[in-house]
């Protein structure tokens, strides 16, 4: 077995870790379902499940890969648990899921980089969807994209996955910032920062709390919480950090880059009176591609869109998959290189169902977001908060002295608060993914 490797640096692991959470959770998924989801009343529930479940879970999965060193299953039997190594499981289960139709959009993004320079969406952007999204086109495009996320993964976590993340997620937030700057200069979107920015205070409540079992899956999606990344991640982590500030740290840029995604596509649509709720998965592509089409240098304006799009599933791509090859390499002890290429082959396979149907990719992604991750989650708050708080609060106040008060809170939080939401939405999760299996069928 290989020699495990490091972090290089810690600016290298928030960015990985931060372009775990930068990718089309935030730039594809996100505006789409705020979109479905009537605009800010969807981003204030987001915003608050983001805080209150999203931080003490990614503690929680942080304080088991530091104090593990080992890969999400193989974290359990470390701890003398093996008996809660289905925690791992479903993370890896999710992780499978996720990137088999994750891939297919990737390579959707690839055909629009490709279209935005040579405008072949300009004359029918629903059309062009159609043709690209489903079909022959759809599985080789999901089969580069995918040769670009083994590429990354199997260089390893210096060479790799740092070096890639140092580039493309601070490329990711330019390119989005420059984006916003320029939406904010076109007539009519002002009412793209109404819709995002401006809930209805009557009905702000009763609005949010019917919209959190969508609002929890994106946010355990957009923090790549549920799936074993960030146990993965923290496994590769010193002793002399703080896990507090770490994931402070990812939680701000991540929810900056999500809110400042919508504030570089709701303009867009509403300068050019397309409504933002009718596209589904499809919205940055469709809705997008019409609004691009009819703006001054749309051309252009869409290329470094879907570059930057491109970027973040990348970043994102490639943490899944190094969650599932640090598994394999460790657990079998293949070589890193062999086992990236076999897995990455595996995944491509899982999902051409999805590059043929995208009601398929739609029950996969609900599958994934709202059960498999709030399942995996759920476990873990338990695990973290009744039969492991002794440990938990050790490792969490190593490298952070002075803050035992505050991890006694967080414990608490896992214990009854999060477990309690967490079933509610797993309840609601199974009976979104019933509806959408039902809708394949």
């Amino acid at each position: 077995m290989s020699v495990r490797e490091t972090w290089a640096t810690r600016i290298g692991f928030i960015l990985v870790a931060t372009g775990s959470a930068v990718g089309l959770g935030n730039i594809w998924r996100f505006p789409f379902l705020t979109a479905e989801s009537g605009g800010a009343a969807f981003l204030i529930a987001y915003l608050i499940l983001i805080v209150s479940v999203g931080l003490p879970l990614i503690l929680a999965e942080f304080v088991i890969g530091r104090r593990t060193k080992r890969n999400v299953v193989g974290a359990f039997d470390e701890l003398g648990r093996s008996n809660w190594k289905i925690v791992g499981g479903i993370g890896a289960l999710a992780g499978f899921v996720i990137l088999s139709y994750y891939s297919v959009v990737g390579g959707w993004v690839i055909q629009y980089i490709i279209a935005s320079i040579t405008g072949a969406y300009t004359s029918d952007p629903a059309a062009y969807f159609e043709t690209a999204s489903v079909g022959t086109n759809a599985v080789v495009f999901d089969a580069l994209f995918m040769g670009f996320v083994a590429g990354i993964v199997a260089l390893g976590i210096r060479n790799g996955l740092e070096r890639a993340a140092k580039f493309m997620v601070p490329s990711v937030v330019v390119l989005l910032i420059v984006l916003s700057v320029y939406g904010a200069t076109l007539d009519g979107s002002g009412a793209g920062y109404a819709f995002y920015l401006s809930p209805d205070p009557a009905t702000l409540v009763s609005d949010a709390i019917g919209l959190l079992p969508d609002a929890a899956g994106q946010a355990f999606f957009t923090l790549s919480l549920g799936m074993g990344v960030m146990i993965t991640y923290a496994s590769y982590l010193g002793e002399d950090r703080s896990l507090l500030n770490d994931s402070l740290l990812i939680l701000v840029v991540d929810t900056f880059i999500a809110l400042l995604a919508g504030l570089a596509i709701f303009p867009f649509l509403f300068a050019e009176g397309i409504d933002p709720g009718t596209g589904g998965p499809g919205t940055v592509f469709v809705a997008l591609g019409t609004a691009f089409a009819e703006l001054p240098a749309g051309q252009l304006v869409g290329t470094v869109f879907y570059i930057a799009l491109f970027m973040a599933a990348l970043t994102s791509a490639f943490s899944i998959l190094e969650v599932i090859v640090a598994y394999v390499t460790e657990t079998f002890g293949f070589e890193r290189k062999p086992a990236t290429v076999g897995i990455a082959g595996v995944i491509f396979l899982i999902g051409i169902p999805t590059a043929l149907d995208i009601n398929v990719l739609n029950a996969y992604d609900v599958l994934a977001n709202q059960v498999l991750l709030i399942g995996g989650g759920l476990l873990l708050a338990i695990f973290v908060g009744w039969f492991f708080a002794g440990e938990a609060l050790e490792e969490f106040t190593t490298g952070s002295d002075g803050l035992e008060g505050l991890g006694t809170v967080w414990i608490w939080l896992l214990r009854i608060p999060i477990t309690v939401l967490l079933l509610y939405v797993l309840y609601n999760g199974v009976l979104a993914t019933t509806e959408a299996v039902t809708a394949v069928l």
